[in-house]
């Protein structure tokens, strides 16, 4: 039987080139939280700076 969690694995994708450079866990048990939803600045190698990143799910 599966064992059920409260975390689930998405990608960051970058607002400005639209890659997908980041995959990480959240958790979703309670709602996810507001600075996640509104994106997180994270290193984007194609462009060699740090951009704001958002939530995608597959």
């Amino acid at each position: 039987m599966a064992k059920k969690t409260d975390t689930e694995f998405v990608w960051l994708q970058c607002t400005e080139t639209g890659d997908l450079n980041y995959r990480t866990p959240i958790r979703v048990k309670g709602g996810i939280s507001e600075k996640i939803k509104a994106g997180l600045k994270k290193y984007s190698p194609r462009l060699r700076k740090h951009t704001l990143h958002k939530i995608k799910r597959k």
